[in-house]
């Protein structure tokens, strides 16, 4: 029995008969014939699907849903005219070896077809593309490899992106974490005593660091140095130098401080730095043009005013020996005042209070009612 359910099983599931078609929905474009001149009236050409059948090309049997079992398929399979004796003699050995079987099992094979059909319905629906979406978006992309259709759905099996991001941070604090335990103590071999800068050391640069991560800032660098410091600049060529720094100059500091970061990394901007001042030095140094017609100009720095507490509010020695003289004899005042039994205890005089509010309570009797009697309310 179960051999003859599995030869009907395989008999109607042949690719030959059952496989389904999927036909794409292609628009048809009219195209323009150029017509000879002649007397005789013209007549369109068959398309192509007419001719292909004049030609006796296989027809392709669609899906039919509506047989739900074997017994129905081979009933409509024996109708066809066209079958040859062999395939008329295997569909009705079928359909007895189907009409034999028990009704449990054929509705057995029912539920197994239907679901079968239900799984591949999708392979005969038409793909149509949506003509009203921005841009296609909502449209498979066919030259993706993977399915992206329904990735972005989240299907309860993960954390959400907040959860994601709380467990980077926590990756990322371990990971100093180490770095302080394993890493940290093995700078110590690479410290050097510290040595302040000797008289030919002008120039102090300062960099941006973001402990290893990219940043658009960690490329810039800062140069300061005081034209006083410059060797060889006389007072007259210091200022020169301090007009042509500009705004970059602070009089309140008289520090000349230049920045840049138009190039990819660090030591392309201190060289570009460094060629600069070289270069302001050397335009200062040129007696060619002093800048003595031009007043330097600091209306770009803003002054502001250190208030200083006044000297005239400091306390004299004599206040302050006044002051400790009238402490001293507060002090006396409360010692005569604790001897005679006249200094006020604050903590005392409370716990007293709350002595004589506790004794002066009186409990309140609480009325309390009779029973009523057995059915009275």
């Amino acid at each position: 029995m179960a051999s003859s359910a599995a030869s009907l099983l395989r008999l109607c599931l042949r690719p030959s008969r059952q496989l389904p078609r999927l036909r794409a929905a292609a628009t048809r474009q009219a195209t323009t014939t150029h017509r000879t001149f002649s007397t005789t009236r013209w007549r369109r050409a068959p398309p192509e699907d007419e001719a292909g059948d004049e030609e006796g090309a296989e027809k392709i049997v669609e899906h039919d849903p509506s047989h739900r079992n074997p017994g129905e398929y081979f009933k409509a399979f024996l109708e066809d005219e066209s079958i040859n004796a062999e395939e008329r003699a295997a569909a009705t050995r079928a359909l007895k070896d189907w009409e034999r079987l028990p009704p449990s099992e054929m509705r057995d094979f029912e539920k197994l077809l239907t679901s079968l059909d239900e799984d591949a319905s999708w392979l005969r629906k038409n793909e149509v593309a949506k003509r009203d979406s921005f841009w296609n978006e909502d449209e498979a992309d066919p030259d993706l490899i993977t399915d992206e259709l329904g990735e972005d759905d989240f299907e309860e099996d993960d954390i959400l992106a907040m959860g994601h991001a709380k467990l980077e941070e926590h990756r990322e604090m371990r990971e100093y974490a180490r770095l302080a335990v394993w890493e940290l103590p093995l700078l110590s071999k690479l410290a050097k005593p510290f040595q302040p800068p000797v008289d030919g050391e002008i120039l102090r640069f300062r960099y941006t660091s973001y402990m290893g991560e990219f940043h658009a800032s960690d490329r810039k660098v800062v140069v300061e140095f005081c034209p006083a410091d410059v060797p060889d600049l006389s007072e007259a060529q210091q200022l020169k130098l301090k007009k042509l720094a500009g705004p970059r100059y602070n009089p309140e500091k008289e520090i000349i401080k230049i920045s840049c970061e138009r190039f990819e990394h660090q030591a392309q901007n201190k060289r570009y730095l460094g060629d600069l001042v070289d270069k302001m030095i050397a335009t200062a140094k040129d007696p060619t043009d002093m800048f003595e017609d031009i007043p330097l100009d600091t209306r770009h720095h803003k002054f502001k005013k250190q208030i200083k507490f006044p000297k005239e509010w400091y306390l004299t020695q004599e206040r302050k020996q006044q002051l400790a003289a009238q402490r001293q004899q507060a002090l006396l005042l409360d010692d005569a005042k604790r001897e005679k039994g006249a200094m006020v205890d604050g903590m005392q005089t409370i716990q007293e209070a709350l002595a004589a509010a506790r004794a002066a309570a009186v409990e309140v009797p609480v009325p309390v009612a009779k029973p009523l009697g057995r059915g009275r309310r």
